[in-house]
């Protein structure tokens, strides 16, 4: 490991210390941004306020700060080069976007450290930013995130191509962490641990994993494959869930601890599931607030070291979570 990967590292661990050996993710962007008025009828999903709202993803950054966040997650799940493209926006205009998404995080976060860091009483902790890399299913916006199914066509070199460009530009925009999200297949966990060689990349990353059954990853291979391609790379530092319903947490959380010696890092959404073809939500199994902080507990003590809300969840959300396995704020 170079010295720019154990700076990264360190960071992150000593976060995880100041939280009390537990950090605290943020919640769904989307449905903050929704709340205050924010339209999503787009293939690009929330990504589509960087181009119109912008000072939005900001604010609802700032909630989640306020909310006792440690991990701010930014607005690029969805930003994909070939999306931005195909809105005949330039590839110059494409990658200035997706630098904003983490500047806007990066701007969000120092503004809130310099207001709140001159009172060590108020139990909040300067926060990182994690940028968000959505998987290929994200891109095709049909829900193949949660099932894996991407097409005959599809092998690593062509994932990897399609990730590339869009690592190297959230990269250079100095995250603290890369956060591959709503992963479905050992396929393309494969691609992006390949990637991270190939590209160098020296700030710490997360792979976090769909599950529709609670046993499996979306794809229905078994977690053992894809965690045996992440234990072989000194690139990820944290591997986990996030986007399943909160009843399969503390199961996977278990299964996971067994499979591997990475961080574990869990960020359900409400319950609600998401019906990707028709595009809407289906009735919750947990989507309380109050929930959350007590499956919190459950969830650190099973062994998890970052937890917070997916899809549905909501500032409300991370204050229970951040005062049950903190007290505070």
């Amino acid at each position: 490991m170079g010295k720019e990967e154990e700076a990264a590292t360190t960071l992150l661990e000593e976060t995880l210390e100041k939280a009390g050996g537990c950090g605290v993710i943020d919640g769904g962007l989307a449905t903050q941004l929704e709340i205050h008025g924010a339209s999503f009828d787009d293939p690009l999903w929330s990504a589509v306020c960087l181009i119109n709202d912008p000072n939005l993803i900001k604010r609802v950054h700032l909630e989640y700060l306020e909310a006792g966040s440690d991990i701010l997650v930014t607005s690029s799940y969805q930003a994909t080069i070939p999306g931005f493209l195909s809105r005949g926006l330039s590839m110059q205009e494409a990658e200035a976007l997706l630098e904003k998404s983490v500047r806007l995080a990066i701007d969000a976060r120092d503004e809130f450290w310099s207001a709140v860091n001159k009172n060590a009483e108020n139990g909040y902790n300067r926060a990182l930013v994690a940028a968000s890399v959505g998987s290929y299913g994200a891109y095709l916006a049909d829900g193949s995130e949660y099932s894996g199914i991407y097409g005959q066509n599809i092998d690593v070199t062509k994932l990897k191509d399609f990730h590339r460009r869009r690592l190297q530009v959230l990269a250079g925009a100095s995250p603290d962490i890369l956060a591959f999200e709503t992963i479905p297949s050992r396929l393309e966990t494969q691609a992006i641990v390949e990637l991270l060689e190939e590209e160098n990349v020296h700030i710490p990353s997360w792979i976090c994993f769909s599950s529709v059954d609670g046993k499996h990853a979306s794809s229905g291979e078994c977690f053992e494959e894809c965690l045996n391609v992440i234990n072989k790379s000194t690139k990820v530092a944290i591997v986990g869930i996030n986007c399943a319903p909160p009843l399969y947490v503390d199961g996977l959380i278990r299964k996971f601890k067994k499979l591997t010696d990475k961080l574990i890092a869990v960020y359900p959404n409400s319950g609600e599931i998401w019906d990707g073809k028709a595009k809407i939500w289906l009735p919750p199994q947990c989507s309380k607030d109050s929930d959350f902080g007590s499956l919190a507990l459950r969830w650190r003590d099973s062994g998890a070291k970052l937890i917070g809300g997916c899809c549905r969840t909501s500032p409300g959300t991370i204050r229970d979570i951040s005062k049950a396995i903190k007290g505070k704020p």
